[in-house]
């Protein structure tokens, strides 16, 4: 891949595999009376808004996103059905997705910080939001724990 829009595949991957995970906790909960599962689906949509965004923006320079592995997505799943069924509590998921949105805002600082004189200006703009709604949904996760 070209450098130049290594920092759009990596969002596209963070955001691809957050959908994914977040469409697998909804599909858990479905049957469960959690306060928390609005603020999942609003989540869930921020994220595929980023996920087609950033997908549009790939393929229109001819390369094709890439999302994260079958192997990385089984382990997701498991892990999601072994703490919903451990505690599916709304502080027990609000804890869960804190700490996975959080691996991801730290994994985008980096990749900001490391491509920053690298891309153009739109592509950074772009990922200096995608971090700041990582950071702010973190934030809105709180007032569950």
């Amino acid at each position: 891949m070209n450098e130049k829009y290594e920092l759009l595949e990596h969002i596209h991957k963070d955001a691809s595999m957050a959908t994914y995970t977040l469409t697998k906790l909804i599909e858990t909960l479905k049957e469960k009376d959690n306060k928390i599962k609005g603020k999942v689906e609003d989540i869930l949509k921020e994220y595929a808004q980023y996920e087609t965004k950033v997908k549009a923006e790939l393929e229109k320079h001819h390369i094709k996103p890439t999302g994260e592995g079958n192997m990385a997505k089984i382990m997701s799943t498991m892990e999601i059905k072994k703490e919903v069924k451990s505690d599916n509590s709304d502080a027990a998921i609000a804890d869960m997705l804190i700490k996975g949105i959080s691996m991801g805002s730290i994994e985008m600082e980096k990749k900001v910080k490391d491509y920053r004189d690298r891309v153009d200006k739109e592509q950074l703009q772009l990922a200096e939001d995608f971090l700041k709604f990582q950071q702010q949904t973190i934030e809105r996760l709180k007032e569950y724990l």
